[in-house]
């Protein structure tokens, strides 16, 4: 496991102190607000930023906390609730996928201009490579989708032996999960480019995972940590991104 750079020194030439960086991202993902409305926050106390200043930050060091986290992760159960929803890219409809499993913890998500069978293809690598191969997957009945886990198991890509089954009642973990996601996206009045869109989604996601406890580094209380000394909670960041 090669060391990462102290997040001080992604942070060193910055006009801005670096917690107030880790502040604005991790707010950013974590609460419904726009990017106007931290400009707002931040002024009041006494912070002067523009928007795109905060954009550029989201974009920059999203992956980067991201990788941090990744070396705590928790592995994830094996029987799988995969769905994909929707959301709005530069004026158009693009889909993402999502998968969790049965106790609600995240494993992927794989955002795609197309809603098709190399998509979910594309989607299950990506979540097998990141979390674990799973031995039960449980599906809408959109028929793309099964046929991308039919094929790969002929493939050897999956088990011959995973379930595969269809359950409205099993997915409706997984639509809580999407409706969580949406309503974090909402106030951020749609995306205008495509890379941007997954950068942020995938901040939204972790802090998702750290408020789930899917970290070994988590407290007891699900992940939940107090920032600075004003009591609010702080994710999906601090403290253990400086490791």
């Amino acid at each position: 496991m090669q060391p990462l750079v102290p997040v001080e020194a992604l942070c060193k030439g910055r006009h801005f102190d670096g917690q107030i960086i880790i502040l604005c991202v991790s707010w950013y993902t974590s609460f419904k607000l726009s990017l106007r409305d931290l400009v707002i926050m931040m002024a009041d106390r006494g912070i002067p930023l523009t928007h795109t200043t905060i954009l550029r930050w989201v974009q920059r060091y999203l992956p980067e906390f991201e990788k941090r986290w990744s070396r705590y992760a928790r592995p994830v159960g094996g029987s799988w609730r995969m769905d994909e929803t929707y959301i709005k890219v530069g004026g158009r409809w693009v889909y993402l996928y999502r998968a969790v499993d049965k106790v609600g913890w995240t494993g992927d998500f794989f955002l795609s201009g197309n809603r098709d069978v190399n998509a979910a293809k594309a989607f299950l690598r990506g979540a097998i490579e990141k979390a674990r191969k799973p031995t039960k997957i449980t599906l809408d009945a959109y028929a793309a989708s099964h046929s991308a886990v039919r094929e790969m198991k002929e493939t050897g890509e999956l088990s011959k032996g995973v379930t595969v089954r269809s359950s409205q009642y099993l997915n409706n973990l997984i639509e809580q999960g999407h409706r969580r996601v949406k309503q974090r996206i909402r106030p951020m009045l749609g995306f205008k480019r495509f890379d941007h869109a997954a950068v942020t989604i995938s901040g939204i996601e972790l802090a998702e995972k750290i408020n789930k406890g899917q970290f070994k580094a988590a407290s007891s209380g699900g992940g939940k940590r107090a920032c600075c000394n004003c009591g609010v909670r702080r994710s999906p960041l601090d403290p253990i991104a400086d490791t």
